[in-house]
């Protein structure tokens, strides 16, 4: 099977990530007579398929001039009353209309929500008093 050798090799320059589309048309550039069915076929009874990568995309900027709080938990997240440590946690949401970004305060000794918050962006306030 010289075709199927063709497409292995087609499929190991472009880093298993041509399809039966782009496969065709490499294949058709080297001078192969195929059709999309024939190589979507043979990729198909071979095991031969594309391997999605996504890019990382780093979302913390740790170089700001932001004042950084200290660590007063020191991991240390038991609490004996309520009241006493809250924590804080920022997430963000994919709706239909964009990001939704919600902050939620939980108090440590019941494990509830004390209060939380919602926007499509995020936001720094300026802090009371400033």
């Amino acid at each position: 099977m010289v075709l199927l050798a063709h497409i292995r090799e087609q499929h190991r320059l472009s880093l298993n990530s041509y399809g039966r589309p782009r496969m065709t048309e490499e294949l058709k550039e080297i001078g192969l007579e195929v059709g999309h069915r024939r190589v979507g076929r043979l990729m198909r009874q071979n095991g031969i398929s594309v391997v999605r990568t996504h890019k990382h995309t780093v979302t913390t900027d740790s170089n700001h001039k932001f004042n950084i709080a200290p660590n007063l938990l020191n991991r240390n997240f038991s609490a004996d009353r309520p009241n006493q440590k809250w924590v804080v946690d920022i997430s963000y949401i994919w709706t239909r209309e964009g990001w939704l970004y919600l902050a939620v305060v939980l108090d440590l000794y019941s494990r509830r929500v004390i209060g939380w918050a919602v926007s499509n962006r995020m936001k720094r306030d300026p802090l009371p008093g400033r």
